[in-house]
């Protein structure tokens, strides 16, 4: 099983604001660059905890906050 997830979003922007969000309610979330296996182009990604991927799609789909999709490390 995956240690670690990431959520991929359209913006910089928007994985700040996705980072944000996670660590206001007390979730781990860390700024990271897009693994090269999952896009070569550049941009940011916040990656979590496996366990903690449904949790953080729930939140950010309450909120409005926009992703692109959340993959397995």
């Amino acid at each position: 099983m995956s240690t670690y997830a990431v959520i991929i979003t359209h913006s910089t922007s928007h994985a700040i604001r996705a980072e944000k969000i996670l660590l206001a309610a007390g979730l781990s979330a860390k700024m990271i660059p897009v693994p090269r296996h999952i896009s070569s182009d550049c941009g940011t990604a916040v990656r979590i905890p496996a366990k903690q991927a449904e949790e953080s799609k729930r939140l950010m789909d309450e909120i409005g906050a926009p992703y692109d999709r959340v993959e397995l490390l």
